[in-house]
């Protein structure tokens, strides 16, 4: 960088940029130059000889100046004058390029700090771009997944719509099945209950022509004896299986119940009984209460009267079990009891043996009695409409001899049926099933 200064003293000052554009007038005006270094930049000054610029003092006049020689001692004082002069603009220029160097390093500094910030701002536009381009990647993403959401919404919602119309076609059949085998089944009940009738005439008529002490002689007695239990009349010498007449405790009622008088040495009283669907187990509260059924064939003998029984003195329970095979098995407790109503019917069980699993399939400790319109369950689900029949539900646990009767090649995968879990597995729906029980001390 070059710098031409120029002065004219007691005249004007003149400063020009550039050496070039000065020299021009260097041409026409015969003039001094000082050149100055100071870093990369050049520094001219031009100052007047001292016959071109004359001073116009008042004490000199121009004829005078014109006229008379120049005194030396004079020409001295304007030389250090003009010294004294040039001394001071140059401590001024110093300056002037001392203020002008900081700007220089300033803007420099600035400079810097811009390219900087211009690197920065690249940068992040950089990253911008690549943010809207990964985002405008993941909008066709998630785009393209909505689209794929969509149409597998659609599938199921279609799926399920044939769902729908499939289990209400199915809930139509199986109404119609239920009407049906309703029928069926009042039927039976009158055919069986004829049957009943006509084998108990039968005996009557054969109790007339025999031995009026013969232990065979059962259903006559049955007729005029009354016993507390099975037990009881198997003791009295009546060995004979069949139905008897068993009193209600603490009461004169008469109930009728089938006795097992040759398993295990006889006197069973048999509270409960499936063996061919005859009878619908899916009853009410009441009527698990009071009993139900044939006892010559399907039948509930009671929850009142089992209770009231069992709370007399110490009962055992035997379970006997038949599947569709040909197999059988049996659960032995060796102490059975049932809570009264307020309590549930809840049952109590110690003491198992037998061969129909090793581990109770009637959950212990006890549980309290369902029916379909009593939930006393510990489920939130009602496990007695669930699985059908009245039974001493857990959480819809591993057994319900109660549940619905399948035949023959239907009665597997059924999570509703007579199931006996520890024996035969949760879906297995058992051909026959007796509940029996006898004082501990027979």
């Amino acid at each position: 960088m070059q710098l031409t200064v120029g002065f004219f003293l007691g005249c004007s000052i003149f400063l020009a940029s550039g050496y070039d554009s000065f020299s021009k007038s260097m041409e026409t005006i015969g003039k001094k130059q000082y050149q100055v270094q100071h870093g990369s930049c050049s520094y001219t000054f031009l100052l007047p000889e001292a016959d071109n610029c004359r001073s116009s003092a008042s004490y000199v006049s121009n004829a005078v100046q014109r006229d008379a020689p120049l005194d030396y001692d004079d020409s001295v004082q304007r030389l250090q004058l003009l010294e004294n002069i040039m001394e001071n603009n140059t401590q001024w220029l110093m300056k002037v390029l001392n203020q002008t160097t900081r700007l220089e390093l300033q803007l420099l500094e600035h400079s810097l700090s811009t390219n900087k910030l211009e690197r920065q701002i690249s940068d992040q536009t950089n990253e911008i771009t690549k943010l809207q381009e990964k985002n405008s990647f993941l909008e066709k993403r998630v785009l393209e997944m909505e689209d794929k959401h969509t149409l597998q919404l659609k599938s199921i919602k279609d799926e399920k719509d044939q769902l729908q119309v499939l289990v209400a076609r199915q809930n139509s059949i199986i109404e119609e099945l239920e009407k049906q085998l309703v029928t069926a089944t009042v039927n039976n009940s009158v055919l069986q209950k004829q049957q009943h009738d006509l084998m108990e005439t039968v005996h009557n008529l054969l109790t007339m022509i025999s031995t009026p002490n013969s232990k065979n002689n059962f259903i006559a007695k049955e007729e005029q004896i009354s016993f507390k239990d099975c037990a009881e009349a198997y003791k009295s010498g009546l060995t004979t299986s069949g139905i008897y007449t068993l009193t209600v405790p603490n009461t004169v009622q008469e109930k009728k119940a089938y006795c097992d008088m040759e398993t295990g040495g006889g006197g069973w009283t048999v509270i409960q009984r499936r063996e061919d669907g005859s009878v619908d187990f899916h009853r009410t509260w009441k009527e698990y209460k009071m009993g139900f059924g044939d006892p010559a064939g399907e039948y509930w003998l009671g929850n009142e009267f089992v209770s009231q029984l069992t709370n007399q003195k110490r009962y055992v329970l035997k379970i006997h079990l038949k599947d569709w095979e040909g197999s059988e098995a049996y659960s032995l407790y060796d102490h059975f009891s049932l809570a009264s109503e307020e309590l549930k019917y809840r049952i109590y069980l110690k003491g198992l043996t037998g061969t129909a699993g090793k581990i109770s399939s009637i959950s212990q400790p006890g549980n309290d009695f369902s029916t379909k319109d009593a939930d006393n369950d510990k489920c939130i689900c009602k496990c007695s409409q669930m699985l059908t029949g009245g039974w001493w539900f857990d959480a819809c646990g591993p057994s319900n001899l109660n549940g619905m009767y399948y035949p023959l090649r239907q009665n597997n995968n059924k999570f509703n049926g007579i199931k006996w879990y520890y024996w035969k597995g949760s879906g297995y729906s058992l051909k026959a099933t007796t509940m029996m029980i006898r004082p501990a001390d027979f």
